[in-house]
């Protein structure tokens, strides 16, 4: 299987969430009010206590994606985020991930100093974001989503939902190669929540790894306090994180190459016992 240099084979990596939004669905608002006024000495400060408790790469963003969200401008995006991933990377040595589903604010992120772009649409939203990640040599993690954030959830279908996405991927991964994206700085995300029924992500979970074996390529699982696992608890969003993590360590456990958490800590532990269960199956050590 490839593998990228900031998602390495010898570990599951741990990417810390950290939104420039006032809208997001957990955590929106902390650093953010109004359209851009950003508190940036508060953000940094955030950015170093996930580096602290264990986050190997950062992913910032500006644009919430939460089902039902609504897209904001691409000046607004790089207001939001530009300012922050300068400041966090003059602070701190770790790589940065700039998420967003537009080429622009991809662009300005990676001159700020990102070395990675997390397109959740898979560049079905814009094209053009694949040409500014092979610009900047930069890593492309490619999500899976069907239509808008505002609507993806009012009537999802698939009928082979593993087979579908895998087929939908493949074709963003396509795309990505055309574009110049040197295919070991690639990653797949098979997109847990986005546009899909709680049956759906549970099958996708389920079968990350015959999904990272047919594509040949990184997988980054995002389960973090997600909708489907209120589904499954009850909980609302900020109470999730103990469900997330038992997300976490099945999909560690079934070949994830790395998950995308707000609790950061606590992914640490969850993916140590799933990727050590990983190896134990194998009969080789971890």
């Amino acid at each position: 299987m490839q593998t990228t240099a900031i998602f390495p084979a010898h570990r599951v990596t741990i990417v810390g969430i950290l939104n420039a939004t006032p809208d997001s669905f957990s955590d929106g608002g902390c650093f953010v009010r109004g359209e851009a006024h950003l508190d940036l000495p508060a953000a940094v400060d955030a950015a170093a206590a996930l580096v602290s408790a264990g986050a190997q790469v950062l992913d910032i963003g500006g644009e919430s994606t939460r089902p039902g969200s609504h897209p904001v401008s691409p000046a607004i995006e790089i207001a939001r985020t530009a300012p922050l991933i300068e400041a966090v990377a003059k602070r701190l040595d770790v790589p940065l991930s700039i998420d967003t589903r537009k080429a622009e604010v991809a662009r300005a992120g990676l001159d700020a100093g990102a070395r990675i772009v997390n397109d959740v649409s898979g560049l079905r939203h814009d094209p053009k974001l694949a040409g500014e990640a092979a610009r900047a040599g930069a890593a492309l993690i490619l999500g899976h989503l069907r239509g808008e954030p505002a609507t993806m959830q009012e009537s999802p279908r698939f009928d082979d939902v593993v087979r579908e996405v895998g087929d939908e991927l493949t074709a963003s991964v396509a795309a990505a190669k055309a574009a110049g994206v040197d295919a070991q700085q690639l990653v797949i995300d098979p997109g847990l929540g986005f546009g899909k029924r709680l049956e759906e992500t549970l099958a996708l979970l389920a079968e990350l790894g015959a999904l990272r074996e047919r594509l040949g390529l990184p997988l980054m699982v995002g389960p973090s306090r997600k909708s489907f696992l209120g589904s499954l608890t009850g909980e609302p969003p900020r109470e999730r994180d103990r469900a997330t993590l038992a997300a976490c360590a099945v999909a560690a456990f079934l070949g994830a190459d790395a998950v995308r958490v707000h609790d950061v800590a606590g992914a640490v532990r969850a993916v140590l016992v799933g990727r050590a269960l990983r190896e134990a199956r194998r009969g080789t050590p971890t």
